[in-house]
């Protein structure tokens, strides 16, 4: 049944977090941004539609939810018609995943869609792609944990893959490996450096160019949109207040612009799960302990404007950060998933011989 009214919405959201309250591998997105991402003020919904959709028992129970969603940017700049489904999660019947799905392609024709894909959201911020290796790892919280039947019901409903992302794991070393010598001769060849942002004002102003810098960056990337500038608003005040300095870098240019960055963060997966993703009351008392107690990093966004990124300019902010983790006493990273395909990403961590942790699939179905 479609999701209507708040109660239902909170319906939809706590649904997971009793499917999964037995696993400890799973991660709940924070309440506040599922609030914020499937409620009617999402900036998104400037340039997509969407609809919510909940299976119930003839009891009452809630057996499954499923967004589906149109992102007519996307569609446009990739020539397609295609439905989005996202959020999904449903208990193990496959007649539950079934129903799911085909209320999506229902929407999905009756707007014109002639292909289904996902798991995707609105945009690149939001979780994207169904674990398909790596169940017996811990999920970081910006990314999808479910269950292993969920592929296998998608592939008896006709799905197939369309793209992987594979997200790997780097034990790093107490000091700065081989590669990183050269981080020294970009900033004299190229003229880049790394800028401090020791100031809230200073990381919000470098935080607004930094999404600028990845609208650029991953313009080319599997089913990329362009996010909007009241998007980006949202993101620059949401999200760079919580970053902590020594675990971000900036790389500039002789004029001062921004031409690259990379973002990491302490991981809190189970932090956040304790907390059932709820700041309040209490849940804020865990993440805090996590944020400022780990030895243990998610790398989660790096963006180089394609002009730079042939001139070294992710070496010089490894080499940044990386000194940062050995101050820190940082042992360990989680690369942000990466696309299969995308090759440059992939080569840029070579040095740190990552090993593989986990990895996701967009399926599609032609309709």
């Amino acid at each position: 049944m479609p999701v209507q009214g708040k109660k239902m919405l909170r319906q939809f959201i706590q649904f997971p977090i009793d499917l999964y309250k037995d696993c400890d591998k799973w991660v709940p997105a924070f309440e506040d941004d599922e609030l914020k991402s499937l409620g009617p003020d999402n900036p998104s919904l400037a340039f997509c539609e969407r609809e919510l959709y909940l299976a119930v028992s003839p009891g009452g129970k809630v057996l499954g939810r499923v967004a589906a969603i149109i992102n007519h940017n996307a569609d446009k700049k990739w020539n397609e018609h295609t439905v989005r489904f996202g959020w999904i999660d449903f208990v193990e019947d496959f007649e539950v995943a079934k129903a799911l799905i085909d209320k999506v392609i229902e929407w999905g024709k009756a707007n014109g869609a002639e292909k289904i894909k996902g798991p995707l959201g609105f945009t690149d911020m939001d979780r994207e792609g169904l674990l398909v290796e790596g169940f017996e790892n811990e999920s970081p919280f910006t990314v999808i944990y479910n269950y292993p039947y969920y592929g296998e019901y998608l592939e008896r409903l006709g799905f197939t893959k369309d793209v992987d992302w594979t997200q790997r794991m780097i034990n790093l070393p107490t000091e700065l490996p081989p590669m990183l010598q050269y981080a020294d001769l970009v900033e004299k060849r190229y003229g880049v450096h790394i800028y401090t942002a020791n100031t809230l004002g200073k990381m919000a102003k470098r935080g607004r160019e930094m999404f600028h810098v990845l609208n650029e960056a991953f313009a080319p990337l599997y089913e990329y949109s362009k996010l909007s500038e009241e998007q980006i608003d949202g993101y620059v005040k949401q999200y760079v207040p919580v970053l902590n300095k020594d675990l971000v870098a900036f790389a500039v240019n002789d004029k001062d612009e921004l031409v690259g960055f990379t973002v990491t963060m302490p991981h809190i997966s189970a932090a956040v799960r304790k907390a059932k993703g709820r700041i309040f009351p209490f849940g804020w008392i865990p993440i805090l302990k996590s944020l400022r107690h780990n030895d243990t990093v998610e790398a989660l966004l790096i963006g180089v404007l394609p002009e730079y990124q042939a001139k070294g300019a992710a070496l010089l902010m490894f080499k940044h950060l990386h000194e940062n983790y050995i101050r820190l006493g940082i042992k360990r990273m989680l690369l942000n998933p990466q696309l299969e395909e995308n090759h440059k990403v992939q080569s840029l961590f070579a040095g740190y011989d990552p090993v593989p942790y986990q990895r996701r699939r967009s399926y599609v179905k032609e309709l």
